[in-house]
């Protein structure tokens, strides 16, 4: 029988005034990322962003991410303020890729009911990479979905907006046997493997993810798990305009051996020299728990978050450029002449 009260949204779980502060709560941070292109931002219909006439021959470069089962950590920990950041590296990292510089950022904040507090720190973590990346934060959504999530739990997508000039694109055709590889350090696990890494730190290991955990180098677990992933996109594009480069990869799922090979032409492969650089202590609770060396490589970035194809007369020049800008880097293989049907990728030698 009807009760004898009006049945409202919020009956159902959805808070439209709860919604209503949220936005006013998000409105500052966003502005925070504002450029001069933004013609309108937060709170409209959409976003507006005016290219302006200081492109030649401008092409759109558009990427989109989640973080996956990372955010099980934010869960866990109630630690919300970085995963943003991982959301927008993630997108961002890959329009980086293609040679472009990101414009702007839209996200996808969807919730079992809106935690006010939470939300406002997941929101502020993509402003802080927003800023990171030097792209604005134009707009996003941001929807309650009762009994569709547990409680406590959201999801998150991203979309990363770019542009590069058509003669500038990186997508692979300048690489030629000889190339020099250089890998440029991750922070961490970044976003990718997390199911795995769960399953086997936390199920098989049972470590704890509070206080110190890993191993004999006394990390804490969960800060080193929830370390957010890296953004490279300020370095590059400045490596971009002093030398040449050939391709970027950013490593994400798949691996080295997933990932390089979409940058590489045919009658290529990279060989790769696993001793060439040092992974993290992480990678070492990894094998204890039984994750074999294929397994690893295809799943996790092994500590290269990203890997950048340079000619051999600039392996210097870049190198010094990536390091200089604080981003441990490192020569850590090279290009050669394949006969197979498809690029490939190599790793020799064992884990420094």
């Amino acid at each position: 029988m009807p009760s004898a009260r009006p049945l409202t949204y919020a009956d159902s779980g959805v808070d439209i005034e709860r919604g209503d502060e949220f936005v006013k709560r998000i409105a500052p941070l966003a502005r925070a990322t504002h450029r001069a292109e933004v013609l309108a931002g937060v709170g409209g219909f959409a976003g507006l962003f005016a290219l302006g006439g200081r492109f030649r021959d401008p092409v759109l470069v558009s990427g989109t991410d989640g973080v996956g089962t990372k955010l099980k950590l934010a869960f866990e920990t109630g630690r919300h303020g970085t995963i943003g950041r991982d959301l927008v590296a993630m997108c961002v990292n890959d329009v980086l890729c293609t040679g472009a510089e990101p414009l702007f950022f839209l996200d996808y904040f969807a919730t079992n009911r809106l935690d006010p507090e939470a939300a406002t720190a997941v929101i502020a973590g993509i402003a802080d990479g927003c800023r990171e990346a030097g792209c604005a934060l134009l707009g996003g959504e941001t929807a309650e979905l009762p009994g569709f999530y547990g409680d406590g739990e959201y999801d998150l997508a991203g979309f990363a907006v770019g542009v590069v000039e058509r003669a500038a694109i990186l997508d692979g055709r300048r690489v030629e046997p000889g190339d020099r590889v250089l890998g440029v350090a991750a922070s961490g696990l970044h976003s990718n493997g997390f199911s795995l890494a769960r399953k086997a730190l936390l199920e098989v290991l049972h470590l704890p993810l509070a206080g110190p955990s890993l191993g004999g180098a006394h990390l804490d677990l969960a800060a080193e798990l929830l370390e957010p992933t890296r953004i490279y996109v300020r370095p590059v594009l400045a490596l971009l305009a002093a030398h040449p480069v050939h391709a970027i990869a950013h490593i994400t799922g798949g691996g080295l051996p997933g990932n390089v090979p979409r940058v590489l032409p045919p009658g290529t492969r990279a060989v790769l020299d696993r001793s060439a650089w040092r992974e993290p202590v992480v990678y070492g609770a990894l094998r204890d728990a039984g994750v074999g060396e294929v397994e690893l490589a295809r799943t996790f970035n092994l500590g290269l978050g990203l890997v950048i194809v340079v000619p051999a007369h600039a392996e210097a020049a870049a190198l010094a450029h990536l390091n200089g800008a604080g981003f441990a880097a490192q020569r850590v293989g090279r290009i050669e002449a394949s006969a197979a049907p498809e690029p490939d990728c190599e790793l020799v030698g064992r884990p420094a």
